[in-house]
């Protein structure tokens, strides 16, 4: 009897930042072009995007900011850990993205970074900025949830 494998998503790494900083209006799922050894460095689990956001140049999105560490194993065909890297869309969708950037002041923030059927994908959110007033009411209501917690596991 074959074993059954797993075709599931193994997430890389998320931006809990990008939550807290920004309100999302829209998600959407995007391949992203990768040399081999940004791959190899991916699937030790190795990523980091919270300080990435995404933006377009001569028509196409590329992600900025976004940090792969570079493979001990590879020899002289390693990677820029910070390099800026395509993303795969739709031209209707790249249309779409580059709309609302420039008319509404959007920006577009990965979220989530993972492996689905063995190809690297990226979540990027389109996403509106909070206010500073708007963070504190985050910050104030989970504390509020947190201390309400506590109350009720000591009442039991």
């Amino acid at each position: 009897m074959k074993a059954k494998k797993n075709i599931g998503i193994k997430i890389v790494c998320n931006n809990r930042k990008a939550r807290f900083n920004y309100f999302f209006h829209e998600l959407i799922e995007a391949g992203i072009v990768l040399k081999g050894s940004e791959v190899k460095s991916l699937r030790d689990g190795k990523a980091n995007i919270t300080d990435a956001y995404a933006s377009d140049h001569n028509g196409e999105i590329y992600l900025i900011n976004s940090h792969i560490p570079s493979y001990k194993e590879s020899s002289y065909n390693n990677h820029e850990p910070r390099d800026s890297r395509k993303l795969l869309l739709n031209k209707k969708e790249i249309n779409k993205l580059i709309g609302k950037v420039n008319r509404e002041g959007l920006t577009i923030v990965p979220t989530k970074m993972y492996f689905k059927k063995g190809k690297a994908k990226v979540e990027i959110a389109i996403a509106k900025g909070k206010k500073l007033y708007d963070k504190r009411a985050v910050k104030k209501k989970r504390d509020w949830d947190r201390e309400k917690a506590r109350i009720f596991s000591k009442n039991k």
